[in-house]
């Protein structure tokens, strides 16, 4: 691998033993970056080296911890958790994988890789965090380490016993970020007295494809009407079986079942605060399963209900999904990374008809959003808090996979010194939020259009 960490001084929070920490777990990834290209190297001396970076991580944590401790920092608690999933959850995976591929090339480079995505994304979100006193409020109801890691392991033998797919947790905070083309599904349960559950369990549709549809022996790799009635079906007694592990649940009744479009679903689930919100990998495809109780948002109008004429809302559910599949393949992806929701959506409102917008409310969120789902442009926020947008900008670059996608500012400064500092960067280009609807959409027209051109010639 090639590949080499870039200190910048913006990762500096100003507190010496956290800083010095950081450098130091830069320097040591590099080292092993720079290992990893040998082609001679002993099993011994990658376990030593892995282990000298593990053990400066976690002396790194205890350090940061006990200074957010001292300085009595409101987001503690959940920053430890953020720690111990790392600690407890991904590297233990990490190192069995290089254990049991002895310590292969390309196990090395998924080790460093991950390690690096995590140090790099964390450093610039969670750990900008302690100094500049905010705190991301999104998994503040997440129930505690220990069940998540109880659910998690849950699905995963649900899942097998199932489907006989060996599937892993890849995050405890999934964001609603989509998938490919997926199936959104949602479950309402309530009890005698007013206590109420929701459930959304999210399918990649080739999940379905090839799990269900092979079962049913089907030789077409899209969805119908009876795969999918087998499908929701079967979702809700996976439900029915994980609510087991909630004695609370146990009398508790379906008052609502829903198939959702990813626009519904984004809707419903941007004023969601999930208990669990997990996503795994199945190896066919992405399988998300998210849990609220309590306090639940309006059902979402135009969300098929499948507890009335199931066979006719199933029908119309696949011809709308199907007619914005086909829709969607004439469209440009694009991506739009902003703080605030008014944007988000005056953005979606200006661009919907003609592109198909992604929307992520910070940089970790628009990593993962690229990551599932990659867009054909990104239109980014420069002035975010915690991760600015200049920052997410050099996360993007630094992953070989994405560094090609173009990106386009939008900035509400405009005057000289502040476009000067965004110019250096070297976006694609930049739009000034006070330029007119008009005016931002013939600008994202003209982009493509001199793309196009570009790639004809």
């Amino acid at each position: 691998m090639g590949n080499q960490l870039v200190w910048n001084d913006r990762y500096d929070l100003g507190v010496d033993i956290i800083d010095k920490e950081h450098r130091k777990l830069f320097r040591i990834l590099n080292k092993l970056f720079e290992f990893g290209q040998q082609e001679e190297k002993s099993q011994w001396v990658c376990q030593e080296a892995v282990k000298y970076f593990k053990d400066h991580a976690l002396q790194h944590f205890q350090d940061e911890e006990d200074y957010m401790a001292s300085i009595d920092y409101d987001g503690l608690k959940m920053h430890k958790r953020i720690h111990e999933n790392f600690r407890e959850i991904t590297l233990p995976a990490l190192e069995k994988e290089l254990d049991l591929a002895e310590y292969s090339e390309s196990a090395v480079n998924h080790f460093l890789g991950v390690c690096a995505g995590w140090l790099i994304g964390h450093t610039m979100t969670e750990d900008q965090a302690i100094v500049k006193e905010e705190m991301k409020k999104q998994w503040e109801n997440l129930l505690p380490e220990e069940e998540q890691a109880v659910m998690g392991q849950a699905i995963v033998s649900r899942l097998y016993g199932m489907f006989r797919l060996e599937s892993r947790l890849i995050s405890n905070c999934y964001g609603g970020e989509k998938f490919g083309d997926g199936i959104y599904y949602r479950l309402i349960y309530s009890t005698k007295d007013k206590k109420r559950w929701e459930f959304f369990l999210v399918f990649e549709e080739q999940l379905l494809v090839k799990t269900i549809g092979s079962v049913l022996k089907t030789k077409s790799n899209t969805l119908n009407v009876m795969l999918m009635n087998v499908a929701t079906y079967t979702a809700r007694q996976f439900v029915e079986h994980i609510k087991g592990h909630f004695p609370s649940i146990h009398e508790a009744e379906v008052k609502e079942e829903q198939l959702l479009t990813y626009e519904q679903f984004q809707k419903v689930f941007e004023k969601y605060s999930p208990q669990f919100s997990l996503l795994f990998d199945t190896g066919e495809g992405y399988f998300a399963f998210c849990m609220a109780a309590g306090t639940f948002v309006q059902s979402e109008d135009g969300g098929s209900k499948l507890t009335e004429n199931a066979l006719e809302e199933l029908e119309k559910y696949l011809n709308q999904n199907q007619a914005q599949k086909e829709a969607m393949i004439q469209k440009k992806k694009i991506l739009v990374v902003d703080d605030s929701e008014f944007m988000l959506k005056a953005m979606q409102q200006l661009l919907g008809d003609h592109y198909e917008i992604l929307t992520a409310t910070s940089g970790l969120s628009a990593f993962r959003s690229i990551t599932l789902d990659r867009p054909d442009l990104i239109l980014l926020d420069y002035e975010m808090p915690v991760c600015e947008g200049s920052q997410v900008l050099e996360m993007i670059r630094s992953e070989k996979e994405f560094a090609d996608i173009p990106v386009i500012f939008l900035t509400s400064r405009v005057d000289r010194e502040s476009v000067k500092k965004v110019v250096e960067l070297k976006p694609q280009g930049y739009l000034s939020k006070s330029l007119s609807p008009e005016l931002i959409k013939k600008e994202v027209n003209q982009f493509f259009e001199k793309n196009k051109s570009a790639s004809a010639g």
